[in-house]
């Protein structure tokens, strides 16, 4: 028998493959983007579709445009879909398999009902709620998770519909980088060939200086001036101590378990703070239960549980609820203790693949091939790297995740088949959500390796000394337009790197201005503001919501656009690793 080798002619990447001009060649580049923004902005088309429809283009473009073969044209698809499955979705998937098997088995309730007891102030319960839990559910679930819970557990506690979503849609910002076990950095590192501690450095130098000013602000947007004068205290030690844990743990331990560090060090500095000054007004805990006037369902984040409305003021005081609801049940420490055990866990198990040996043998357990029929030469005549796939499947976050939801079913007594039934309703809940990211994930792989990405980059780079500034602002585009800090660095990652090294700036500083500058586009994407409106009762009002906080996504996103070009010069280049 002979064995037959086919050896495919390599495609060479040329950015000005339109009529010779890189002009010609970075406008045509934009139509696929222009199609997912167009279609999701104006015509409100489903994210699903509009990303499909932004691949066809994508791919239309590479073989019309760029002249790359239709054969490798549909493989780099393949290859951006099977990333985007496997690492992104993976963790996405079973992350959130674990907080639903705590929502099945009521054990989330019970962590509701603990947080509210902790203080009857709202001021700190924002604090704690909307900022610390909902920086660890980002960190744990992220993809718009958050959002819904947090402000589900606000109007538990009598806050205000329209103030609820506000103050988790801002919250939703300074741990959204890093957040889903680390999955839009560890795309950005992906997508742009860097180096992901590398990365991850950068990021970490930019986004814990948005965190030290967020939770002050969910204190003015509570109570005003007065809250501000009244309650400075938590809101700073949060803001520090998220700060501090988010550099230290995304410079010197672990992109993933970045966030869940920082806010759970936020959450007992905070707590502890409380415990040392307890006769402060910020402080004040209440002595009788609150009465039930929401809750949390089997249906998970964004469902129909939990749209109890509250009254009440939203200044400090005891939380009131509904007349004649009935009153909340009283926990045991040991149902307590099994509803933080979970985030226990997760912790655990990351700590311990973080150990030196350990961590060496389950990063050589990895899956890596180069995609066969797949031949792609840079302008360079190099081989690029959008024909490599490379998986240390049993050290990745879902993985991991995996584990610590097997050992998190057996402690709280969830039978096999149970807990395989809530991982099928989850995957089947995130359905639309998976074609999204594998779309976006293929279009982004068409684009970076037809060179319509680097035609597109490198037109930016002649912005020069000014895309310091420029650069978050389209992370902050794109992640407003797709929902998904992900879906931007996928989108734009490499094309900030190209740009940077056309003009002279550090490839890894732009790369992680876009991630940085996409966190604040969150609370903006229409898929955010319908979760959000949604979890609390308030559908077809996302309009109203959307003014409400474009205000202050703009105030952050000119700061960080100062502080990036900044760091861009020598004046804050110290900074950067």
């Amino acid at each position: 028998m002979v064995s037959v080798v086919l050896q495919v002619p390599p495609y060479q990447q040329d950015p000005q493959a339109v009529a010779g001009s890189l002009v010609a060649s970075a406008l045509v580049s934009v139509l696929p983007l222009a199609t997912v923004f167009v279609l999701l902005g104006v015509f409100r088309l489903k994210a699903q579709w509009a990303a499909l429809s932004g691949l066809v283009v994508a791919l239309v473009v590479a073989v019309a445009g760029f002249a790359m073969p239709v054969g490798q044209s549909l493989l780099a698809a393949a290859h951006g879909a099977f990333f985007g499955l496997f690492p992104i979705l993976w963790i996405v998937v079973n992350a959130l398999w674990v907080y639903n098997m705590t929502v099945a088995t009521g054990h989330f309730d019970v962590l509701r009902r603990s947080f509210g007891s902790l203080t009857s102030d709202r001021r700190t319960q924002a604090i704690l709620i909307a900022f610390c839990f909902g920086a660890l559910l980002e960190a744990l679930a992220g993809f718009g998770a958050p959002v819904a819970i947090t402000a589900v557990m606000l109007i538990a506690l009598g806050f205000d519909k329209l103030k609820a979503a506000v103050l988790a849609l801002v919250a939703n910002t300074a741990p959204v980088a890093f957040g889903a076990m680390g999955v839009p950095v560890i795309t950005l590192a992906q997508v742009t060939a860097l180096p992901l501690d590398q990365v991850a450095s950068v990021v970490g130098r930019q986004t814990p200086l948005l965190a030290l000013f967020v939770p002050l602000l969910l204190v003015f947007l509570v109570d005003g001036t007065r809250g501000i004068r009244e309650a400075w205290p938590p809101a700073v030690v949060a803001g520090v101590v998220f700060a501090l844990g988010q550099f230290a743990t995304s410079n010197f331990v672990s992109v993933e378990l970045t966030d869940i560090v920082a806010s759970l060090a936020a959450a007992l500095a905070v707590v502890g703070l409380a415990r040392l000054q307890p006769h402060a007004v910020w402080a004040a805990r209440r002595t009788t239960p609150v009465a039930a006037v929401a809750g949390t369902g089997d249906g998970g984040p964004g469902g129909d549980a939990g749209r109890g409305g509250a009254g009440g003021s939203d200044g400090p005081g005891t939380s009131g609820g509904a007349d004649g609801a009935e009153r909340e049940p009283q926990d045991s420490p040991r149902d307590v203790r099994l509803a933080y055990l979970p985030y226990v866990v997760i912790v655990a198990v990351f700590a311990v693949a973080q150990i030196p040996g350990l961590k060496g043998a389950l990063d050589s357990l990895k899956l890596a091939f180069t995609v066969p029929g797949l031949n792609v030469l840079t302008p360079q005549g190099r081989p690029s790297s959008t024909m490599s796939y490379s998986l240390t499947w049993l050290s990745t976050a879902g993985t991991l995740m995996v584990i610590a939801g097997v050992i998190v079913a057996v402690l709280l007594r969830v039978g096999a088949a149970r807990a395989l039934r809530v991982w099928g309703r989850t995957v089947y809940d995130l359905r639309w959500a998976i074609v999204t990211v594998a779309a976006v994930l293929a279009l982004a792989y068409v684009m970076n390796a037809s060179a319509q990405t680097t035609a597109i980059g490198l037109l930016i780079a002649g912005a020069g000394a000014a895309l310091g500034f420029l650069s978050p602002v389209l992370g902050w585009f794109a992640t407003a337009v797709t929902g998904s800090d992900t879906s931007a660095n996928a989108l734009f990652g490499s094309l900030q790197v190209t740009a940077a090294n056309g003009a002279g700036l550090p490839p890894e500083l732009l790369a992680a201005a876009n991630s940085s500058g996409g966190v604040l586009g969150k609370m903006l994407s229409p898929q955010n503001l319908t979760i959000a409106c949604v979890a609390v009762g308030l559908e077809g009002q996302e309009g109203t919501l959307l003014r409400r906080v474009l205000g202050w996504s703009l105030a952050m996103l000119v700061v960080l656009s100062a502080l990036i070009a900044l760091q861009a010069t020598p004046v804050l280049g110290w900074m950067l690793p």
